[in-house]
């Protein structure tokens, strides 16, 4: 699987942005996909996942202000970040696999493929 991501950039705080990742390569349904993302000088952190099924993950901090969704017709998945903070400032990858455990979700070693990462920077 290759994955692309796209749609980072700057943004005042309290603002929006929605990334895309899109898939290519093999049948991205029955994969789980993720979000991360890493701030300069810190490691990188789980942000959400869906799985196959549609269910959906979230870290304690965009809880309420992210969502993730996928379009398996288009080999898609989306993270749509609202009332955006400074702190969200980051690198995001997308990530996939396709033998992901509910309980493993979080951890960035339990995903095989990577896409390039996309800046999102919000000012104060």
């Amino acid at each position: 699987v290759q994955l692309q991501a796209s749609g980072g950039g700057l943004v005042q705080a309290g603002g929006s942005l929605r990334l895309s990742c899109v898939a290519s390569g093999r049948t991205f349904r029955s994969y789980t996909m993720g979000w991360f993302r890493q701030a300069p000088g810190k490691e990188r952190e789980f942000v959400a996942a869906i799985r196959w099924n549609s269910n959906t993950f979230y870290a304690e901090s965009v809880k309420g202000r992210f969502t993730i969704s996928r379009d398996n017709a288009k080999n898609t998945g989306y993270l749509q970040m609202n009332s955006l903070k400074p702190e969200d400032t980051a690198v995001y990858y997308c990530a996939a696999d396709d033998s992901i455990i509910v309980s493993s979700i979080l951890y960035e070693a339990s995903y095989d493929y990577w896409g390039q990462g996309t800046q999102v920077t919000v000012s104060s």
